[in-house]
């Protein structure tokens, strides 16, 4: 019989707005919380697999809502231009020239790599080859949406467009049921790059399974011109009319929106994911995400692909999003601490549709954090506000995955890293 993984001597956080509760122990059973509670000097540990926090805080494991893992292969190698000239003149011939079933897998298992490191669980990824980027996952250890990408362009992964609803389908159902920890779902690229008929038809393989339907949407000020087929809708309108929007919708970016649209999502109960750096690197804009929240709509928080970015780090992420929500709303009081790091916890695993995930809770999937509270920065740790001003993912030193420590003492255990990053590098562009 295994034994039962238990952390003792730690300082828990079950939630983004619970206090910090000292000497506490964590117990874990089949890939669940089995319970918490603080330490006893009784407590009879034999039958158990321990680790020994020594003061160090444990947390809910962070959840990165959208990311195009296979990417890492382009991080630098477009920096500092336009969106539509980033995409259209380097991403897009970049992709067509390199991105093939093993580039995509060992770029995946990079990005992995580097979202385990920095205290990353759970990742919604969109991309190509979804296949070899859901099995990379797999076995990376980590919790996975892993979303098959469509367009109405030749791709690498489905050259003839006309295929790419079969395409898709095909992969929800190899997938489905597959593993406890990858769940496939479907990503329509954007309504610029896919015709009405398309994504109704991708939303409709994706509610059949009761999957869910990612998107790129209001990312541009411009996006609204650039829809295929507009009828002089916002992006979301747009989205709307084709009957698109509902709970199990879930939308990336969501930069340019009026008041309109904001009821809209409110009402329908349409996710958002937001990407606060890769929206300024872009120059896209800044999310109203703090007019979201007060809209009472399900934000959680993403990278975007590294390309864009570039870092996979969430920590830096969350300070970000916070520091320009307070400027873009004039208050140091909007967007605080607390709703950003429920963003990428509780709030980030239900605009993913992730069941029990983000808190340390009995019932709880088995996914969190040991934070080193020791190091000059995060010294006195008065509360979790410092999690989003102060730490970084370096800080993370344990991470446990449905029960299973994937990374310890900062050792990845699950895969060779030296190996991936020799397979990456193998393919680095001349550029």
């Amino acid at each position: 019989m295994s034994k039962e993984l238990v952390i003792i001597n730690c300082t828990l956080l079950t939630s983004p707005y619970s206090d910090l509760l000292p000497g506490h122990y964590v117990s874990i059973r089949n890939g669940s919380i089995h319970e918490v509670g603080e330490m006893k000097p009784d407590h009879d540990h034999a039958q158990q697999e321990l680790i020994d926090a020594r003061g160090n805080l444990v947390m809910p494991g962070l959840i990165n809502g959208h990311n195009h893992c296979g990417m890492t292969l382009f991080r630098g190698m477009a920096d500092d231009l336009h969106l539509d000239s980033w995409l259209y003149q380097h991403i897009f011939p970049a992709e067509a020239a390199h991105v093939d079933p093993e580039m995509v897998y060992w770029c995946t298992k990079l990005a992995a790599a580097e979202m385990i490191l920095s205290g990353t669980t759970t990742v919604a990824d969109c991309y190509l080859f979804s296949d070899q980027a859901a099995g990379a996952l797999s076995e990376s250890g980590m919790r996975g949406i892993a979303a098959h990408g469509v367009i109405d362009l030749p791709t690498p992964s489905v050259p003839d467009p006309g295929k790419n609803i079969e395409s898709a389908a095909f992969f929800l159902d190899n997938w489905l049921n597959r593993s406890s920890r990858i769940t496939p779902a479907i990503f329509a690229h954007a309504p610029y790059t896919c015709s009405p008929q398309t994504l109704r038809k991708a939303k409709r393989e994706a509610d059949r399974r009761s999957l869910r339907f990612f998107i790129h949407l209001a990312e541009s000020s411009s996006e609204h011109e650039k829809i295929i087929d507009p009828q002089g809708e916002t992006p979301v309108q747009h989205l709307l009319n084709l009957g698109l929007l509902d709970p199990a919708t879930t939308i990336a970016h969501a930069v340019w929106l009026d008041d309109d649209d904001l009821t809209i999502l409110e009402k329908s109960g349409t996710k958002v994911i937001t990407c606060p750096q890769s929206n300024l690197k872009l120059a896209s804009g800044i999310a109203p995400v703090q007019r979201m929240l007060d809209h009472s709509i399900c934000v959680g928080i993403g990278t975007d692909g590294c390309a864009s970015n570039n870092s996979l780090d969430l920590f830096r992420e969350m300070d970000m999003l916070a520091k320009i929500q307070k400027t873009v709303n004039g208050s140091p009081t909007a967007m605080s601490a607390r709703d950003v790091l429920a963003c990428a916890t509780v709030s980030g695993a239900a605009a993913l549709g992730v069941a029990n995930s983000g808190t340390i809770t009995p019932g709880a999937n088995a996914d969190l954090l040991i934070i080193n509270t020791r190091s000059a920065h995060l010294s006195p740790l008065y509360n979790q506000d410092l999690l989003v001003y102060a730490a970084s993912g370096s800080d993370v030193d344990t991470v446990i995955i449905e029960g299973r420590i994937v990374m310890q003492d900062r050792q990845i255990r699950t895969f060779d890293l030296e190996e991936v990053c020799r397979e990456v590098s193998k393919r680095k562009l001349s550029l």
